[in-house]
């Protein structure tokens, strides 16, 4: 935990206005019900107005049009963004602690592989034959690197997580529990049994990518399994083999996509959607919670349902549904 700083300092650091008081002293970051004079906090939306003029924080990040809510014992902080200002404000109060370099003396490490001197090994871990982990690398604890699988820097690497068959760029983040790198599901089907199919591609996970806690990447079959720079995987999350994300996709915890499909830049997937396998979704489309998708889906769309369909078509045949339930429900009655 970092601080205490004044609010010059902060709005130095994150951008944004404030009137007067700069040299106030933040201790810390806290929610509008909780802070008081000490502490900073964030508003965004309408929906909360009574918590933004009841609060006791020194400071308050809003929206230029929402300052004049702030209680006077508070000092607005004025940002077109505030949801993404305070994520660098808890940022500064919270630094992700940086790795204590060295190698645990109760982990595996084969006399092949290459660990930057800056990186840190944790307890137990494993790190297999030819495997490189770059400059700056946290290793958690009991984690398995498996061989010839390269971590570029400055990636984070939670605990109980397997890496095998897999390439990282920079700055990658794989939260604990996670598996990457395993045989996808493939198979081929005889008159009586299954002829299983040899996986032979990699993984790759791009600069910036983060992968959830007990998340699956299965690697390719023939080639590669991608996740695009900047593509975050929440906890939970199932990839096929040979699936590829574009840049800055967004797949929520419960979600699964099939082999080979392929989500074009900026792509949503919600929570517990399903996606069959071999489909196109186009960039920026986003797929409703629980959508079940069986075709492509064209650029900029939103669709929703099982089978998917536009947002705007599946509402519309609710409506429809409940008025001749309610009419049918009339007549009974009648």
């Amino acid at each position: 935990m970092a601080g205490p700083m004044t609010l010059a300092q902060i709005v130095a650091r994150l951008g944004g206005r404030v009137a007067g008081a700069s040299e106030t002293l933040i201790h810390q970051v806290a929610s509008l019900e909780s802070a008081d004079a000490r502490h900073i906090s964030f508003f965004t939306g309408k929906r909360h107005r009574a918590k933004l003029e009841a609060t006791r924080a020194g400071a308050v990040i809003v929206h230029p049009e929402m300052t004049a809510r702030v209680p006077r014992a508070s000092v607005a902080v004025a940002t077109t963004e505030p949801y993404t200002a305070w994520a660098r404000v808890a940022a500064l109060f919270h630094p992700v602690p940086p790795p204590r370099a060295g190698i645990h003396p109760s982990a595996v490490v084969a006399d092949d592989a290459s660990i930057d001197s800056s990186a840190e090994v944790g307890p137990l871990a494993v790190i297999g034959s030819r495997a490189k982990v770059g400059a700056r690398c946290r290793i958690g604890p009991s984690a398995v690197i498996g061989e010839g699988v390269v971590l570029g820097a400055d990636c984070r690497i939670g605990a109980h997580v397997s890496l095998s068959h897999a390439l990282l760029g920079a700055r990658v983040v794989v939260f604990p529990g996670a598996r990457v790198g395993q045989d996808g599901f493939g198979f081929a089907i005889t008159l009586d049994n299954f002829v299983s199919v040899p996986q032979l591609g990699r993984v790759v996970l791009e600069d910036d990518v983060e992968v959830g806690a007990n998340t699956t990447i299965d690697r390719g079959s023939l080639r590669d399994t991608v996740i695009g720079a900047g593509s975050r995987l929440d906890n939970l999350v199932q990839i096929g083999h040979n699936v590829r994300l574009g840049h800055g996709c967004v797949v929520v915890a419960l979600a699964g996509i099939s082999g080979s499909t392929i989500l074009e830049d900026h792509v949503m997937v919600g929570g517990q959607a399903g996606l069959t396998g071999h489909l196109r979704i186009g960039r920026g489309a986003r797929i409703g919670a629980q959508s079940g998708v069986m075709s492509d889906v064209q650029a900029g769309s939103d669709v929703v349902g099982s089978p998917a369909q536009p947002a705007r078509e599946f509402f519309r045949h609710l409506a429809i549904l409940r008025r001749l339930i309610r009419n049918a429900s009339s007549r009974s009655r009648d």
